[in-house]
């Protein structure tokens, strides 16, 4: 595992390399001038020789692969620049935002996984019945809705329509602190959209590999042993099952931060979602390139985690051919 965990470290330093690189040529060929977001309605009134002296001070004047290596540089040595959006350092704007967004993502995913777990397992359990029937076209429904539109139901439904949760943000109207009792109010509805939208993945993994262990010899060994149908189904169908589910949660990483993204824009959710769109409408190249990073890390530590997590549960694979 030390191996494993060694190679995929080292390997993220040239995916980190490239696709930060990608994302200040993208950044550059895009139709945004992030002077003119940066001046706003003034630089409809700035004549040219003030435009490029902005552009200038914001070191936006030079070419992309310049920019990109005085970012990298000046990243390795502990200063990821100042967001020229939220006129704020960009560590301080990711300080401030990635515990909101960390809190939303790890509580829906568990919720997701969880939720997914048990109606894979009841649906595996007797595939082609009615609860199998119901639990697989709800699933497939799941699947095909966005979740930003899910949020807007959610929204219109139990906050305008049911009047019963918050529509949105952190704290209640009027109020800027923050107690236990708003926060988990204000968190219902983004953490079940989320969750809703990572769930249908889970239930038919774990139903399809829940129903083909149960064809398998050893959980026909532990039915004709006289074991419980329960410890049967838990205890021997559904371990054999997870193993492909392990592989998807390292797999679902990407869209989860999608996900999160475009919940916690819904929501007005004060993680790194309404700064990562600012940041990428305004050309903010330190803050697009410091979320790019933490966002591909996330990737790539979920996948290894993933794997990590397979070579645990089946001593069979062999961790160094990962």
């Amino acid at each position: 595992m030390a191996r494993l965990t060694g190679r995929r470290l080292l390997a993220a330093v040239p995916v980190l390399a490239v696709v930060t690189f990608g994302l200040f040529a993208l950044a550059a060929a895009s139709p945004f001038d992030p002077v003119k977001q940066y001046a706003g309605d003034a630089a409809l009134r700035a004549d040219g020789k003030t435009l490029d002296q902005l552009r200038e001070n914001l070191g936006v004047d030079a070419h992309f692969a310049e920019q990109w290596w005085r970012w990298l540089t000046s990243a390795l040595g502990g200063d990821l620049g100042q967001s020229s959006t939220l006129r704020q350092p960009v560590a301080q704007v990711i300080t401030e935002r990635i515990g909101w967004s960390v809190l939303l993502c790890a509580l829906a995913f568990v919720l997701a996984v969880v939720v997914g777990t048990l109606l894979g397992v009841a649906a595996g359990r007797r595939q082609g019945g009615l609860l199998d029937r119901c639990v697989t076209s709800a699933a497939y429904l799941l699947q095909a809705a966005p979740p930003f539109w899910l949020g807007l139901l959610a929204v219109w439904l139990f906050a305008l329509q049911l009047g019963v949760l918050p529509a949105g943000g952190l704290t209640d109207t009027g109020s800027d602190t923050v107690t236990a009792g708003s926060l988990l109010t204000h968190l219902a509805l983004p953490v079940a959209v989320l969750a809703l939208a990572q769930t249908p993945w889970f239930i038919l993994y774990v139903r399809q590999g829940v129903g083909d262990a149960l064809h398998e010899d050893p959980v026909r060994g532990a039915r004709a042993r006289g074991l419980k149908e329960r410890t049967v189904l838990f205890g021997h169908a559904l371990r054999s099952g997870l193993l492909p589910v392990l592989t998807l949660m390292g797999s679902r990483v990407p869209e989860l931060i999608t996900g999160a993204l475009l919940v916690e824009t819904v929501f007005s959710w004060p993680g790194i979602a309404s700064a990562t769109v600012r940041a990428a409408t305004a050309s903010d190249f330190p803050l697009l390139a410091a979320l790019t990073v933490l966002a591909t890390g996330a990737v790539l530590l979920g996948n290894l985690l993933a794997d990590l997590l397979y070579g645990l549960a089946d001593p069979r694979v062999a961790l160094e051919e990962m």
